[in-house]
């Protein structure tokens, strides 16, 4: 496959996507990674990429000669010139964190968006700048200093001070340290060395983030790592071979991953649950405005309800549940048939990972159904429009369990939430055999609950 190819396949962020990413961020469940491609600050020279800026004025608290130098500067660049000069090391931070303090910037708009998204309660970041801890501080606690801010160093370890749920306020992590007049964050290629060692140490690890980490979907939004360091900050973050089957999966939303062909093809080829979204900031306003968009109330202006928030159903299929198989484009009414049967003690189950792929998801959803107790598809126009999906690998799979049942079993109970006409419903022909339940916007009818309560009392009689 050719690389202009593989990178034409990773650039679909699809409705699909954004839905599902949306659902894991309501379900706190998703921990952005800020890197520094957010970091555009207003300067003398107009808006500008902050490390940029220090860079330069970095260059000439340490008198550098930066002819020669590769435009634009580096810290990087400026910290290798000036050690060669003879520099001391330890002056370079301490010169950082005056520059810094000699001057306020605006909180860039993309962090103050971030920070509205208030199912995000952890933030770690890849760099050392305070602008994130300020954007969170203006918009959520009326400017008081209330974010915590933990930072992370070779000589000292610190890590979350309880698991994520159990947070009391929004925390952002400086994962490659934090501005200091010692030389305990991240300045040159040297210090991003000696942190990656120490992070993949057995004793400097800080274990409760990594939990975190391996164990959530990542955003990592503006990030600037190389070829190498992406792959490595990948494998380090979720612990195992990227190749291995993975229930969470990562975004790369920044200015040039999705230029790097032989990362774009590595990530596609190995790293499968991984996405790559072109630019941090175009990333950032877009999910601000589309969770924005999911938080407002209903109102004739907005034309209705909004999605409702819901009580997630458990990763693991329950024993005994029902199995529900719908288009993810009929979630609002799933949600409303499932907490109608929850309601009545009936314990229910359907996917929510649908960014999940491959063998290993497969496996799990069909060991589900040929477990669960009954089987409920869900029918709707939107399954009239879809013609080639996961729902209908689904239905199949509850056909063949039926294959093996008696005669006059009842497994499967086909529901309709809208006014597709039976005859016309594009399902397999076992399901026309059976009686359609009508259920407009996925609210049960009485008779249909007590149906089912009836089925699960014969089934424990």
């Amino acid at each position: 496959m050719s690389l202009p190819a593989t990178t034409a396949s990773l650039q679909a962020f699809d409705e699909d996507a954004w839905d599902d990413l949306l659902n894991y961020i309501e379900e706190r469940r998703v921990i952005p990674i800020i890197g520094p491609d957010l970091l555009r600050v207003q300067t003398d020279r107009g808006l500008r990429p902050l490390y940029e800026w220090l860079a330069e004025k970095l260059a000439t608290r340490l008198s550098v000669d930066v002819v020669g130098l590769p435009q634009p500067l580096t810290l990087n660049d400026v910290m290798c010139c000036y050690l060669g000069q003879h520099g001391r090391r330890e002056e370079a931070y301490t010169r950082l964190r005056s520059i810094m303090r000699e001057v306020t910037f605006e909180t860039p708009l993309a962090l103050r968006q971030l920070a509205q998204i208030t199912d995000f309660n952890l933030f770690v970041t890849t760099t050392f700048d305070p602008l994130l801890e300020n954007a969170l501080n203006l918009e959520r606690y009326a400017g008081q200093p209330s974010t915590e801010v933990i930072a992370y160093s070779p000589n000292r370890v610190a890590d979350l001070p309880a698991e994520r749920s159990q947070l009391q306020r929004a925390v952002v992590y400086h994962l490659l340290g934090r501005l200091s007049a010692s030389p305990t964050y991240v300045l040159s290629d040297e210090d991003m060395l000696e942190f990656i060692c120490a992070l993949q140490s057995e004793h400097l690890t800080p274990e409760k983030l990594f939990h975190e980490l391996e164990h959530n979907h990542l955003l990592l939004i503006g990030s600037d790592f190389s070829n190498w360091l992406a792959r490595l900050f990948l494998r380090m973050a979720k612990r195992k071979r990227l190749s291995d089957p993975r229930d969470f999966t990562e975004v790369f939303a920044d200015d040039h991953t999705m230029q790097d062909g032989r990362l774009v093809a590595f990530l596609q080829q190995v790293s499968v649950r991984t996405r790559v979204y072109g630019g941090a900031e175009a990333f950032v306003a877009e999910l601000h405005a589309r969770w924005s968009a999911r938080q407002r109330p209903a109102s004739p202006s907005n034309g209705g309800s909004a999605p409702q928030r819901f009580l997630p159903p458990s990763r693991e299929m329950p024993e005994n549940a029902i199995f529900i198989s719908y288009a993810r484009e009929d979630l609002p009414a799933v949600q409303q048939l499932k907490a109608a049967l929850d309601a009545a003690g009936l314990t229910t189950w359907f996917d929510l990972d649908r960014l999940e792929g491959g063998d290993d998801y497969d496996r799990k959803i069909r060991a589900n159904i040929a477990r669960c107790s009954f089987f409920l598809p869900i029918i709707s126009a939107t399954t009239q429009r879809r013609h080639e999906a996961y729902f209908r690998r689904e239905w199949s799979y509850a056909v063949d369990r039926v294959r093996n049942m008696a005669g006059g079993a009842v497994f499967i109970l086909p529901v309709c939430i809208d006014d597709t006409p039976e005859s016309e419903a594009l399902v397999p022909e076992q399901f026309k055999a059976l009686h359609i339940v009508r259920m407009p916007g996925g609210e049960p009818t009485p008779e249909f609950l007590r149906r089912l309560q009836d089925l699960f009392s014969g089934r424990q009689a």
